[in-house]
């Protein structure tokens, strides 16, 4: 069976408010395959983040260009806990809750060249939109609290709140016992919710720029991907966590280089092995309603 790829792009991102290289900083790897079945590797670590959205789309324009299929993963959550669009009060009847979402974070998240942003700022505005109080975003600097945003975690334990997790992290946990924090957690180690707020915009920007692009698992379902269901499709966006496969850094090179060779490896081998397209269908254990939760706005993670 053919590949269903021929590149393979991992970006690691990163919530740094200055420009930044080296550890905790963006990377890029990318693994592209020629005609004879051969694999090779490059990563690059660009200072900021508007500087690798346009990175990362000059990389898929060349590959497609070339005629490559190209898959990119982003290691930050591209959804929410269900309810959160209509809890923000979004519009969910004129578009599934995930694109309200996606829709609204690259409308009014900020980024600037110098790669500030104003992400705490827009927590804050979130959370009185939804609940009046500091919650369900948390973790924010001593300089950034405010009646809307805490340093602490609220109560996700109260009725009427939204859930602390995604599906997609409750599974994560379970199958390859590692641990991702929720998507509201804006600071800490591990902490995704800052390089979501950030990153969901660059997925909107790509998914918009790239013609033949798809958001993975929202715009192509959750199913086996085989050549025919890709015949018009050019590159797949999807959700990746790192922390599935084994990291071991080679010599003079940084954890997060590591992780995005390494898992561009994963998939690459994956892919040519025949067995990638079953990883974008959902597990056994997730039923029908579930499966609508996670298309219509949590999303799911790329795994195997």
């Amino acid at each position: 069976m053919a590949p269903l790829f021929d590149a393979y792009i991992i970006v690691d991102w990163s919530a740094a408010a200055r420009p930044v290289s080296g550890a905790n900083s963006i990377w890029i790897g990318v693994r592209t395959r020629t005609a004879d079945g051969i694999s090779s590797f490059t990563s690059e670590n660009p200072h900021t983040r508007l500087a690798a959205r346009r990175r990362v789309l000059a990389l898929a324009e060349d590959c497609i260009s070339r005629g490559q299929r190209v898959l990119i993963g982003f290691d930050f959550a591209m959804g929410y806990p269900a309810g959160t669009a209509e809890a923000i009060g979004l519009d969910v009847s004129a578009a599934p809750p995930w694109r309200a979402m996606h829709d609204y974070l690259a409308r009014n998240i900020a980024e600037r060249e110098d790669n500030s942003n104003t992400r705490f700022d827009l927590a804050a505005e979130l959370n009185a939109a939804m609940t009046g109080r500091a919650h369900p975003f948390w973790g924010a600097p001593a300089s950034r609290a405010s009646e809307t945003l805490s340093a602490r975690k609220g109560d996700f334990s109260s009725p009427d709140s939204l859930h602390e997790h995604r599906l997609a992290e409750a599974w994560i946990r379970s199958t390859f016992k590692a641990y991702p924090k929720s998507v509201w957690q804006l600071v800490g180690a591990g902490a995704v919710g800052s390089q979501s707020l950030l990153g969901i915009a660059t997925v909107a920007e790509l998914r918009d720029q790239i013609p033949g692009a798809q958001l993975w698992p929202f715009e192509t379902g959750l199913a086996e991907f085989t050549a025919k269901s890709l015949e018009n499709t050019s590159c797949i966006l999807a959700e990746v966590y790192p922390s599935t496969v084994p990291v071991a850094p080679k010599s003079g090179e940084i954890l997060d280089q590591a992780q995005v060779r390494t898992l561009s490896e994963r998939l690459e081998s994956l892919d040519s092995a025949g067995i990638l397209g079953g990883a974008f269908d959902s597990p056994d254990s997730i039923s029908g309603r579930e499966k609508h939760r996670i298309i219509a706005e949590e999303g799911w993670i790329l795994a195997k």
